[in-house]
């Protein structure tokens, strides 16, 4: 096993959960429901699999459902976009529904609307399908090495969408630029300075995956999570998800571990650190993780990290791929996974601890054990065909397509 770091993370920080609170999701959930498409995606229980391990229990949301797009980053896009188009009806997004967005009189008042990101591809399919639904127009940028495949599903979405050759965060700065040139709207769930509302927006979307759980979690029989493990890329879905479950449990907070790439752990770095800063990790950003490839942090999405959060790890892609294996491999009487590169990271360093002899000092600092149960979130499922097939017939797999 190659290296994992972990840093423990008990600062007193101040943050308010109640942007991404019970109150705030219910919201969201709201109004994902009023799309056509929209169902509650499953919560799996995987008991065999807790057995193996050595654990009380273990659940994994499986986000593969979403929507029919195989990832629940359109929860975050679609909500911006509806955010957008209600300040700009005048109409409170309480209000905001699909029905009133695809209506006539919408598309005549407003006119044509360009939406423009980058993404290395879930977060984009989102917002492109988001913007066919509503008769929109959507641009995407991705970054250099992106999969072929991931950019075919944003074209056929009707977007218009180009491979750079440049990283994730320098395709963020063209995104930028070309609405700036072009009068369009970013839709980012990275924030920065003057850029806050459209990101708070998104992750407040991303709440509804976390308003799914706990209700699934009641009708399984009011199971509470001892440990969450979050991936993170820019940390914008980590963040919203613990602020609603720092909501949500209170005092009684499960301990919350963000998981990240070797080569693009920017939150473990930022909280290593611990000096009140956000730090950025350059360069190429290589991992199979496509989607947790990026080098700088979301400030709000960190604000909820750095007040909630137990620990941060940074691991290398032998974790993800173990936890793809795992899922799609489960343990006799559990239902089977497809989980992506980025989708089974938690999972992948959850099992990694439990098993293996090298990581018991982890498993010692994570306080896992027989009474620990716990909860991932599976944020996609195979969006790179070609690469899931290397990782799971083959052991073997590559970063560029």
């Amino acid at each position: 096993m190659r290296e994992i770091k972990a840093v423990s993370w008990r600062q007193t920080v101040a943050a308010l959960a109640a942007d991404f609170g019970v109150e705030a999701a219910h919201r969201a959930q709201a109004f994902h429901s009023s799309f056509p498409e929209y169902s509650c995606t499953p919560l799996a229980r995987l008991q065999n699999l807790a057995r193996v391990l050595g654990v009380r229990d273990i659940f994994v949301k499986d986000e593969s459902k979403r929507f029919g797009l195989n990832a629940f980053k359109v929860l975050g896009g679609s909500y911006a976009i509806g955010c957008e188009i209600a300040k700009r009806l005048g109409v409170p997004m309480r209000e905001m529904t699909y029905e009133l967005l695809t209506s006539p009189q919408v598309k005549e008042r407003l006119g044509q609307i360009t939406f423009v990101t980058a993404t290395d591809g879930n977060h984009g399919r989102g917002v492109a399908w988001t913007a066919q639904k509503l008769e929109q127009r959507a641009v995407v940028f991705m970054p250099k090495g992106s999969s072929l495949e991931r950019l075919q599903n944003i074209r056929s979405l009707g977007a218009e969408a180009e491979i750079t050759d440049v990283n994730y965060d320098d395709a963020v700065r063209l995104a930028r630029r070309y609405a700036d040139e072009h009068g369009g709207v970013v839709v980012q769930d990275t924030s920065w300075e003057g850029y806050e509302e459209v990101p708070l927006h998104i992750m407040q979307g991303y709440t509804t995956l976390a308003y799914e759980i706990v209700q699934q979690l009641r009708a399984a029989g009011g199971a509470r999570p001892t440990h969450v493990f979050l991936q993170a890329g820019v940390g914008a879905m980590a963040g919203a998800v613990t602020g609603f479950l720092a909501d949500y449990y209170q005092e009684d907070l499960p301990e919350i571990i963000i998981v990240e790439p070797l080569n693009a752990a920017c939150l473990y770095k930022t909280a290593l650190a611990a000096d009140g800063a956000l730090h950025n990790v350059g360069g190429e950003l290589q991992s199979i993780m496509a989607g947790l490839c990026c080098g700088e942090p979301c400030s709000l999405g960190w604000r909820q990290l750095a007040a909630h959060a137990a620990a941060f790890a940074a691991v290398p892609d032998e974790i993800a791929a173990l936890g793809m294996r795992v899922l799609g491999n489960p343990a006799s009487g559990d239902a089977p996974i497809i989980s992506g590169e980025s989708g089974a990271a938690g999972l992948g360093l959850a099992a990694a601890a439990l098993r293996e002899q090298e990581l018991s000092w982890l498993k010692r600092q994570l306080a896992l054990d027989g009474d620990s149960v716990i909860l991932c979130v599976s944020t996609e499922g195979a969006t790179d065909l070609a690469n899931y097939r290397s990782v799971m017939w083959e052991g073997a797999w590559s970063w560029n397509k």
